[in-house]
């Protein structure tokens, strides 16, 4: 496999404050260059914490889920643009409007921006739920949510392992995919209701992977991280 083919691991910081993120951070030392950054420690830290991360040399993926009118979104991508952050994200199912003002706030620098189809953490009948519809699809309505996407000009999405093979084939190399709940082969679930393991996920076509408690609660994260990294060398 080429290098340009592997998935990119990026490390979930998903703690309470900077102490407890910058402490993983020396413990992982240059076996990590990408930090995922989101809800949790970005209202407790706010902008320093990207700041400082990039000051270490390390890219950013700014998860935050904007899902607001058009203009708010704007807005608040051109900020992630201007702290440096190399990902955010958007709600795809904010609709075309808010997704094209995305892109306009991520400007034509490095940032990229992802729209989020379905969260990891629903199945059909969850889906179904939130949607008011019967005999959903996640599969569909994340390539229905994949196409908007495409349309409004954003670089990737987010999905599960389960979906990245169809918005590949649907998409190629239009849309990079995102997948989050990756676990390792026998690691438990936790609050996800579709995960794949790393290397399922580099086969679907996944261009960046998010680890975190199979990294980030192991006894020696830098060695569980390295381990995942040469499988997906390996695969």
């Amino acid at each position: 496999m080429s290098a340009s083919s592997r998935a990119i691991p990026i490390v979930a910081l998903d703690v309470r404050d900077a102490a407890s993120a910058f402490a993983m951070v020396e413990r992982l030392g240059d076996a990590c260059d990408f930090y995922k950054v989101g809800m949790e420690l970005f209202t407790a830290e706010g902008p320093r914490v990207v700041e400082r991360l990039r000051t270490k040399g390390a890219r950013v993926f700014l998860d935050l889920k904007f899902h607001d009118i058009p203009n708010t979104v704007r807005g608040g991508v051109r900020s992630a643009a201007a702290m440096g952050a190399s990902l955010v994200t958007v709600h795809a199912s904010g609709g075309r409007a808010m997704l094209e003002a995305a892109q306009e706030g991520a400007g034509q620098g490095e940032l990229q921006l992802l729209a989020v189809t379905v969260l990891t953490s629903m199945d059909a009948a969850m889906l179904g739920e939130a949607w008011g519809r019967a005999g959903v699809s996640v599969e569909q309505e994340v390539l229905r949510l994949a196409g908007l996407a495409a349309e409004a000009g954003v670089a990737g999405v987010v999905c599960s392992g389960h979906e990245a093979a169809a918005v590949r084939a649907a998409h190629g190399d239009r849309l990079g995919t995102l997948v989050p709940g990756v676990r390792p082969a026998g690691e438990a679930a936790h609050d996800q209701a579709r995960v794949v393991t790393p290397e399922a996920a580099q086969a679907a076509g996944a261009r960046w992977i998010v680890l975190g408690r199979a990294v980030t609660g192991a006894g020696d994260p830098r060695s569980a991280l390295e381990a995942i990294s040469g499988s997906l060398a390996g695969s």
